[in-house]
């Protein structure tokens, strides 16, 4: 995760990460509550299609209840994710909880379903969508670095506390290099393909982004990429978010 999966972003100055502005996203989390989208006001309904949420690095799903809330609220069936704490091996965490949610949650919609994802939870939504494409009709991500990116140096010590964690908890469970762009798991090989054109996609970026590089968060796609004013934790509650998911979930060719 700390070095590129594809090619390298050129043609620009690699961004500068400033954590501070990252303590913003709390007024985002607040204008979400006076914005009109989050009462399902000026967006489409939604068809009761299946969508579910994936938490970003070092948080569950409660971080995303107000998400949860929202969809099922303009006429969607959320499901959360299963995540009780993403700072587990990709792998393993796919093979533990979402194959199962995802399972369920086409079983009870009886159709594809739409995967949502904040920063490594976007990761892992492609990861998926790489893998099992015919189960998913759209993945949609806030902040999420799948081209590969450049940390922040306090979040890339925290990714290799994480790695030395999960090492130390799984042993012979998981590859020697679990954690980072050097892994051969099924995980990274389903993230570094091309999705199918049947798996509809939106990457949705800021350029403020105080955690990552921005510039790896995007499929290089005009139509699929989408940029907006904010940080990168307050992705999850920024009401210009909430819109593009919206008009996004409600396109005709992406129903199931």
């Amino acid at each position: 995760m700390a070095t590129s999966l594809n090619q390298p972003v050129e043609g620009e100055d690699a961004p500068v990460l400033s954590m501070w502005q990252e303590a913003l996203a709390g007024v985002e989390a607040l204008l979400l509550h006076a914005a009109p989208v989050y009462y399902g006001l000026g967006i489409p309904r939604g068809d009761g299609s299946g969508v579910i949420i994936l938490p970003g690095f070092l948080v569950n799903d409660i971080y995303l209840m107000e998400m949860y809330a929202w969809l099922k609220r303009i006429g969607y069936q959320p499901y959360y994710s299963g995540i009780r704490w993403n700072a587990d091996c990709p792998n393993l965490i796919i093979g533990r909880v979402l194959n199962e949610t995802l399972e369920r949650a086409c079983d009870e919609t009886g159709d594809r379903v739409h995967l949502i994802g904040h920063s490594l939870g976007g990761i892992i939504a492609r990861s998926v969508a790489g893998s099992r494409s015919e189960d998913v009709a759209s993945v949609i991500t806030m902040g999420s670095p799948f081209r590969g990116t450049k940390l922040h140096p306090r979040i890339f010590d925290l990714v290799n506390m994480v790695r030395r964690h999960i090492l130390d908890k799984h042993e012979e469970k998981v590859l020697p290099d679990c954690y980072t762009a050097s892994c051969t798991c099924s995980f990274l090989d389903h993230l570094k393909k091309d999705l199918p054109d049947s798996v509809a996609q939106t990457a949705i970026y800021t350029r403020t982004d105080g955690l990552v590089d921005w510039r790896y968060c995007l499929t290089q796609d005009a139509d699929n990429d989408f940029e907006v004013t904010g940080t990168h934790v307050g992705l999850a509650f920024n009401p210009r978010v909430y819109e593009i998911i919206a008009q996004r979930l409600a396109k005709p060719e992406w129903r199931g």
